[in-house]
């Protein structure tokens, strides 16, 4: 399980290092940096899927992305006595984000590259990368440090090189494939890896989820949610089908969830309603419905991640549906740690009441991205390798 999470210089987020628990919620106001947290975590997981640097890209480049206030923001600036204002840069421009466990942490720090006459002179460049033991970095505690193109690997009180011409517009997650020579390296690739977003279901009228898709064993959702039926039927097979019909029961008494197969191989959704002399197929369902059933196939998965998080997930739908909602997401966190970002009340509450729950308030005073109350001593210990 994560227990730290930190950010530095990404777009509202000056500095942010937060605790994390078995299941967080993420709260705040509109404007108040909820999405850029969530998209910070989303980019931290691309190391390890090889799509750091695009995804930069597609957010309009590093320059876009860095915080665009003061480099500090003083106590008088904080209390009005001056305006906020910039100055003389102290350190280099970066892009820091990390995280850390009770056993092993990770961080990567990208900046821009030298001038250069090439065409892609404003690709970010990957400075620093390094994997420690504990839960935070200290020189002792260094297992693999990437610097530049070259990566040295700990072995006992001397180190190996592992690289020396590391291409820098990708992570060492790409370029050390070998887990006998660098076996932290693909441990926590292999890690990361395994945590699952979702941010946005189609409920359309054309969704795939809506329509007879091919059927094959399913244990983990697409995050379009495209193979719905076949998740469904791999739920019921090899996972709880008991609590699948509770979910649906939960929310609509006296429903039924089942899957219709068809001759050509394909699947379907079937959805029995009390009162009704026929079940509801895919296209017939409301956009809230649907929706409400493709978080039950997500978060009773067979194959449970390390980390799921999930981006507003009540969207769509009505009120009433967000305590069973809030239940299915108690029931995941029991397997799996879970990130909630959300602005339903109702749904924050509900899941607030569990003792393991770590409610994180967010506001943006000055621009910057804060946690409400987070005192000094409040803050995880955390050090960046390249600071």
């Amino acid at each position: 399980m994560l227990t730290t999470l930190s950010i530095n210089n990404y777009r509202s987020i000056l500095q942010l290092t937060m605790p994390l628990g078995s299941l967080n919620v993420i709260t705040g106001p509109n404007g108040s940096g909820k999405s850029n947290l969530y998209r910070a975590l989303r980019l931290l997981a691309e190391t390890a899927q090889g799509g750091v640097v695009n995804s930069l890209a597609g957010e309009g480049g590093l320059g876009s992305t860095f915080w665009a206030g003061p480099e500090k923001i003083t106590r008088r600036m904080r209390t009005g006595e001056i305006p906020v204002q910039g100055g003389p840069r102290r350190d280099a421009v970066r892009l820091r984000l990390g995280f850390s466990s009770e056993d092993f942490g990770y961080a990567i720090s990208l900046g821009l590259p030298k001038p250069s006459p090439s065409a892609f002179a404003l690709d970010p460049e990957i400075k620093r990368e390094c994997i420690w033991a504990g839960p935070f970095y200290r020189p002792a505690g260094l297992l693999v440090d990437r610097d530049g193109p070259m990566v040295r690997v700990r072995d006992g009180r001397s180190w190996n090189v592992a690289a020396q011409n590391l291409s820098l517009f990708t992570s060492m997650f790409d370029q050390l494939a070998d887990p006998g020579a660098a076996p932290e390296v693909f441990r926590v690739r292999e890690t990361i890896r395994n945590w699952r977003f979702y941010d946005h279901f189609r409920t359309d009228r054309d969704a795939p989820a809506r329509k007879p898709q091919l059927g094959t064993r399913t244990p983990v959702l697409h995050h379009d949610g495209r193979d719905l039926a076949a998740a469904v039927q791999t739920i019921r097979e090899i996972g709880d089908s008991e609590a699948l019909d509770e979910a649906i029961s939960d929310a609509f008494p006296g429903a039924r969830l089942d899957v219709r197969l068809h001759e050509d191989g394909r699947f379907s959704l079937m959805f029995y309603q009390e009162g009704l002399l026929r079940p509801l197929t895919g296209a017939e369902l409301s956009d809230g419905t649907l929706r409400y059933i493709l978080w039950v196939a997500a978060l009773l998965t067979p194959r449970p991640p390390s980390l799921m998080v999930l981006n507003e997930p009540e969207t769509s739908l009505h009120p009433d549906l967000l305590p069973a909602l809030a239940r299915l997401i108690l029931r995941a966190s029991e397997h799996s740690q879970v990130w909630v970002v959300s602005h339903a009340s109702r749904l924050v509450a509900a899941l607030n009441e569990h003792p393991e729950c770590n409610a994180v308030q967010l506001e943006k005073p000055l621009g910057q991205t804060e946690i409400i109350g987070q005192g000094i001593l409040d803050t995880p210990a955390w050090h960046w390798a390249d600071k």
